[in-house]
């Protein structure tokens, strides 16, 4: 149980970092990474199965990547300079 959380949380930390460096986002701490990482891994869960994409690990990460894009382009938006 301990063990998944962690790994949940080393994914998220990796999308979320990957999703960072693709949307241009600098000057951000691991806790931005990790979080962003983790809502954009629901964030992207939902989209895959609402247009009924999904199956395996890879399509998971590819989602998650997804949607911390999509997180980091609403942040981006909300708190903008």
């Amino acid at each position: 149980m301990i063990w998944q959380i962690l790994v949940e949380i080393v994914i998220g930390a990796i999308c979320g970092f990957v999703a960072s460096k693709l949307m241009k986002v600098r000057g951000k701490g691991l806790f931005f990474y990790i979080i962003v990482g983790l809502i954009g891994g629901a964030v992207g869960g939902l989209l895959g199965n609402l247009i009924k994409i999904g199956g395996g690990w890879v399509m998971g990460i590819i989602l998650s990547i997804v949607g911390s894009c999509l997180v980091v382009w609403l942040y981006k938006k909300l708190f903008k300079k």
